[in-house]
């Protein structure tokens, strides 16, 4: 049918959309690890040794769900992944408002404080708004377009 076209094509969209989300923020994080643990423990809510785990391992967690979404293997599960991790980040940027911290969220490399009046909490919440969109159709309708998840479906794997 036609709307089944369609609707792979707006599914194909989200999931290399959010893939692209998932890449970028994690290189920029990769290419400047210090930079990633400023940002991290801007937001003044972990002890500093998780902390470092966490400035550790979020841009390769981040790697590994581009990845997974641009190959189109378990796009599913990689979307309810990509919606646990952005409500995270949703929270964390709604708390650091809430408690008046001044600080960039970090989300795309960069981070830490900043002058006050120099915070984007309402673009950065919406932002992360519209990749939940991205995420929760995925979620709701995984087909796609040149995804893995087709093709093994096809040969009667799983």
């Amino acid at each position: 049918m036609k709307s089944d076209r369609v609707l792979d094509v707006i599914g194909t969209l989200a999931r290399l959309g959010l893939a692209a989300v998932w890449l970028i923020s994690g290189v920029l994080k990769v290419i400047d690890p210090d930079q990633t643990y400023i940002a991290v423990r801007a937001y003044d809510v972990l002890p500093d040794p998780v902390v470092e785990v966490i400035a550790a391992l979020l841009p390769w967690v981040e790697i590994a769900l581009g990845v997974l979404l641009l190959a189109g293997n378990g796009v599913r599960v990689v979307a309810l992944l990509s919606v646990a991790l952005l409500l995270v980040f949703v929270a964390g940027v709604a708390q650091a408002w809430a408690r008046g911290l001044s600080i960039d969220c970090g989300c795309f490399g960069g981070g830490g404080a900043v002058e006050p009046g120099a915070t984007t909490y309402v673009q950065e919440l919406l932002r992360d708004g519209g990749f939940l969109l991205l995420a929760g159709w995925l979620l709701v309708r995984p087909r796609s377009f040149w995804a893995l998840d087709a093709r093994l479906a096809n040969t009667g794997r799983t």
